[in-house]
């Protein structure tokens, strides 16, 4: 036993000295992250130090007296059924683990990016439950699968560090939309209820004022040029590695309420709401496709190759 006991410490030392270099914030493993580490910034709060929802409660659209008609909400349909998640609620929550069916889901929302977007969340037949991880990417939220401790870059849809680093998250067609516009279309809609579980003032916005200011709480690697302002709102598109966007003062200069557009060599039907302030696209086969909107900065900092759609330039 006497012989074994400065190989044990050996190792202890060497454990120790691993441990000392390991490369972590809150509490996340970053050894062998895609983008460096020291890129990756806290926000402030610890791990679910923003609680994410995972039991969420529904309303019927009538009983959905705290929505005003501008309110804006991120509206999803999957298998027939629709559901509205006001981002007056998801500015407090970021992440709702959802399902309709046998299609778990996991919207989610950056205050600090303006983007809402919504991933299929089963990899592999294994449903991954998200939280939220407290640090940022290009002032963008990371999320965490609590299934493996992996981190995800929302806008890129992607594990960034851990178990699952490198694997795709599929986005499902959402529409960032107001209030009205999206009853409109679905009177049956359903309502994600106040009663989440958490004490918020749901009724006040913890980012109040931060949509109008050019200033950002968190700097971006690529700095968008100053064609628009910091905060104007965009709808991105990805095709196959290639991106658009279609800032939304390009498309009010545009005029059309639809027309055609192609990136990648995919035909897309681009729609715009001038009253609700929204814009989609629709694929050949007359499904919605997967876009994102968002701030201009935001999509820029992840896609500084991006096309920009110009009202002046096409159509």
């Amino acid at each position: 036993m006497t012989a074994k006991r400065p190989f044990v410490a050996f190792l202890l030392v060497l454990i120790t000295l691993q441990s000392a270099h390991a490369i972590t914030k809150n509490g996340f493993d970053l050894e062998g992250a895609t983008i460096p580490p020291e890129e990756i910034k806290s926000g402030g709060p610890p791990r679910d130090g923003i609680p994410a929802i995972n039991e969420p409660i529904f309303i019927a659209a009538e009983e959905a007296r705290f929505v005003d008609g501008n309110d804006r909400v991120m509206g999803i349909v999957i298998n027939g059924r629709a559901r509205a998640y006001p981002i007056a609620i998801l500015n407090w929550h970021e992440l709702v683990n959802d399902r309709i069916g046998n299609q778990h889901f996991t919207v989610s929302y950056c205050p600090l990016c303006g983007t809402g977007m919504v991933f299929a969340s089963n990899v592999e037949d294994v449903a991954l439950v998200f939280g939220v991880s407290g640090l940022l990417y290009n002032s963008d939220m990371l999320l965490y699968d609590r299934n493996t401790l992996s981190l995800w870059s929302q806008i890129l849809g992607v594990a960034i560090s851990g178990p699952l680093v490198g694997t795709r998250l599929p986005q499902l067609p959402a529409r960032h939309t107001s209030w009205k516009q999206w009853q409109s279309e679905h009177p049956e809609t359903e309502v994600l209820s106040r009663d989440t579980g958490f004490r918020r003032d749901y009724g006040r916005s913890p980012y109040r004022g931060y949509e109008k200011s050019p200033r950002l709480f968190f700097e971006v690697a690529n700095n968008a040029p100053s064609t628009y302002h910091r905060k104007a709102l965009v709808m991105g598109v990805s095709v196959d590695g290639t991106h658009k966007t279609y800032p939304f003062e390009e498309l009010t200069r545009n005029g059309d309420a639809r027309f055609t557009d192609t990136v990648n060599g995919q035909r897309l039907e681009i729609h715009w709401d001038e009253d609700s302030r929204s814009a989609w696209a629709v694929a050949n086969d007359g499904s919605e496709y997967p876009t994102t909107t968002g701030f201009w900065f935001a999509w820029y900092a992840f896609f500084p190759e991006t096309e920009v759609f110009t009202a002046n330039r096409e159509n």
